[in-house]
């Protein structure tokens, strides 16, 4: 009994982690198709879907259904930011709230940083859902594995759904949506739009894992 309990306890572990698993999957099938495109790009060839996909060694259908529009694939395949490995990114960070802070500040940052570059992309993603607005995979969605990744750290575990909600709550909240609601819409300054993002994750860290966690 006791082996058997053992092992139900491992395979709920494990479908826990399948949702995360399947995140760093796309963003790893998403990145291998960017790579592509950009070696086409400085070859001075033309960029399709379909070419893309080719060399990246995946399917036509599994390219389509990340990039429908080649307009898309362009955009951000041009935008060519590099991101730093996580890392370095919580480097002197060792708590979980220093994490996340961490990771909603550099989000923020990499946004505002290449401002211009992010509202076209946005423009593009926004073009291609007018022309086919079906569900598809959409953007790069590395900051989701960096927040569950960093939530690994919490001592007492977190109940999936709580920790699901917490990924999701802190994904929303930073990045180039917060940066156009910041800017654009509240009219503040650089400052105050960075300061009031790690306002937001102190507040959803306060409300999915305390207020005490450090």
């Amino acid at each position: 009994h006791k082996a058997w309990i053992v092992s139900l306890q491992d395979s709920c572990l494990m479908n826990d982690r399948k949702p995360t698993e399947r995140v760093a999957q796309k963003a790893r099938t998403r990145e291998a198709l960017l790579a592509a495109a950009r070696d086409i790009l400085a070859e001075g060839g033309t960029l399709t879907v379909t070419g893309a996909a080719a060399r990246a060694g995946i399917s036509k259908a599994t390219a389509y259904r990340y990039f429908s529009d080649p307009a898309e694939l362009v955009a951000e395949a041009g935008l060519a930011v590099a991101v730093l490995p996580y890392e370095d990114i919580v480097a002197g960070a060792d708590t979980v709230r220093g994490k996340l802070r961490a990771i909603s500040a550099y989000i923020f940052d990499l946004s505002v940083t290449h401002e211009a570059g992010f509202r076209q992309f946005l423009a593009r993603n926004l073009d291609a859902w007018l022309a086919d607005p079906r569900p598809r995979t959409r953007r790069g969605a590395r900051r989701v594995p960096m927040f569950d990744r960093a939530l690994d750290g919490h001592a007492s575990g977190i109940a999936p759904e709580t920790r699901r909600q917490l990924v999701l709550s802190l994904s929303a909240a930073t990045g180039v949506e917060a940066m156009i609601a910041l800017f654009d819409i509240a009219e503040v300054d650089r400052d105050t739009a960075r300061a009031t993002v790690l306002d937001i994750c102190d507040a959803l860290i306060d409300r999915h894992l305390g207020p005490d966690t450090p």
